[in-house]
């Protein structure tokens, strides 16, 4: 049995476009994204509740959680009918390297690397990466060859799609190609994609091209030229097909200007995020789980703005924990895992309607799924994060505020109907486990808590959720989840040192 339920996803109707930029086929476009398995701010709200008070007892069918060894700190949490934002069903994804697809990775036949995209619902794939710039359409070419793309590489894609569910933005060489070749390739794309090609970004970082693929002085300016030449030869070949970007590293000034720009010929804008340089040794555990971020937090308010004064949702279309490939022992470890939910709610709460975790690979750096020769290895620790946030399921984000004594914890609430809600706690504290009190601001019916843990915050392999392990092939079978105490609109129970705690609570 499957640990959640896979949402249903809105059906958007499309019309039929002709040769010009189809404002309703945008519109559509953007629906979709933004409807992905979503639900829309504002559909439910926290009641004030004035069922009954009384003391209910764990139920009988569930074990009581224990209490965990080692000091406790008293923690409160307190969560009200304020939204904060919006989790949608799509949320969470996974970006590769385009060129992976001239390994036999993304194919029908993988089931170990399906059954681990199911696992996580409904996500949304990325093929972009700097590679996407070195590599070249092949109309002509045999397939799995470094350096091209061909025919058979996106039909093998197609499969895989298809099998795991999930749709995809497909990068296409803008530095070192041509607008006639882009357009012959996503052509052929679009049609063997169908309806899994979510957008197509034209380019990788794009404000990194001065000094490297282009003059010092090259800019904004020149970009954009590019830019709309590219997309005016691909519109040209394959009208409406959904166009993304402007795909930048760091520079929310080109974002919010592409935005203004171009915010009527795409679907999506997006934008890349990392923390640090994986080669600074200053990019340690520490460095990795002192929350907040608040450089991500300051990025992410002129993506906002300029996404909303545009009218078109935005996505962290690639990111992870360091850049250069991550930091060894650091990226991969148990640390990534806690990591992740505090990076993906803080992304959720800025308005960005996904992100996309960057990997591939089987190095000592970042990467949920670790792979050798387009066959999987292993989930790593940072998939366990993305699983749990996974768990906790789509809906209004609720304002939630922690008290652990100054200890670095972080908490967050998804109201996922009327009546559930579903809270995360993450304990980064090493040593103090949180003795947990949490008021929902409505009567509690009961509550239901599952642990995620690892042997040490710098340990690679041994992370779990509720007692299991991720297989290989995706397969996952936790234990009972534990019964926690409710009273009125409270309830009580722990998160231990270095874990994170997914708390699902019925309201009634």
């Amino acid at each position: 049995m499957k640990p959640h339920a896979k949402a249903e996803v809105a059906k958007v109707p499309c019309t039929t476009l002709d040769k010009k930029k189809s404002e309703s086929f945008l519109l559509c476009r953007r629906k979709l994204l933004l409807n992905l398995g979503a639900i829309a701010a504002g559909s439910f709200f926290l009641g004030c509740g004035s069922g009954s008070s009384s003391s209910n007892p764990p139920p009988m069918t569930l074990p009581e959680q224990p209490v965990p060894n080692g000091p406790l700190t008293a923690t409160t949490v307190s969560v009200t009918s304020t939204q904060t934002g919006t989790i949608p069903g799509s949320f969470a994804g996974l970006s590769y390297e385009k060129s992976k697809l001239s390994q036999p990775l993304f194919a029908a036949s993988n089931s170990n690397l399906i059954g681990l995209f199911k696992q996580l619902g409904n996500g949304v794939l990325r093929i972009g990466g700097n590679s996407v710039d070195e590599i070249n359409w092949n109309a002509n070419g045999p397939g799995l060859t470094s350096g091209q793309t061909a025919p058979s590489d996106v039909d093998s894609l197609a499969t895989f799609l298809s099998a795991a569910g999930w749709p995809v933005l497909y990068g296409v060489n803008l530095a070192q190609s041509t607008p006639a070749a882009a357009a012959a390739e996503v052509a052929y794309a679009a049609k063997a994609l169908g309806s899994n090609l979510l957008g197509i970004e034209i380019g990788n970082e794009v404000d990194l091209y001065a000094g490297h693929y282009f003059p010092a002085g090259w800019n904004f300016s020149d970009y954009l030229t590019l830019w709309q030449s590219f997309a005016t030869a691909i519109l040209a070949e394959t009208p409406g097909v959904p166009l993304t970007g402007p795909v930048t590293a760091y520079n929310s000034t080109w974002f919010a200007s592409f935005a203004q720009d171009e915010g009527k010929s795409v679907v999506l804008l997006s934008m890349h995020y990392y923390r640090a340089n994986g080669q600074d040794p200053s990019s340690n555990i520490a460095l990795l789980l002192s929350y907040p971020d608040t450089n991500l937090q300051k990025d992410l308010v002129p993506l906002r703005s300029a996404a909303t004064a545009a009218g078109v949702p935005y996505r962290m279309a690639e990111t992870n924990s360091f850049y250069n490939g991550g930091a060894p022992n650091v990226s991969d470890s148990y640390a990534s895992a806690l990591w992740v939910l505090d990076h993906m709610f803080t992304i959720a709460q800025g308005g960005s309607v996904g992100l996309n975790l960057h990997g591939g690979g089987d190095g000592p750096g970042y990467t949920p799924i670790a792979d050798n020769d387009g066959m999987v290895v292993e989930a790593r620790p940072e998939y366990y994060g993305v699983l749990l946030f996974t768990l906790a399921g789509p809906g209004p984000l609720l304002s939630t505020t922690i008290d652990a004594g100054g200890l670095n914890a972080s908490a967050y609430t998804i109201q996922n109907s009327p009546n559930r809600l579903s809270m995360i706690v993450v304990n980064k504290d090493e040593t103090q486990n949180l003795q947990l009190t949490a008021t929902c601001g409505s009567a509690v019916q009961s509550a239901t808590l599952q642990v995620m843990s690892g042997p040490s915050l710098s340990s690679t392999t041994g992370v779990t959720i509720q007692g299991s392990p991720v297989n290989p092939d995706g397969s996952f079978s936790p234990g009972s989840p534990y019964g926690l105490t409710v009273s009125r609109d409270t309830l009580a129970g722990y998160v231990p040192a270095a874990s994170a705690a997914l708390i699902v609570i019925t309201l009634g």
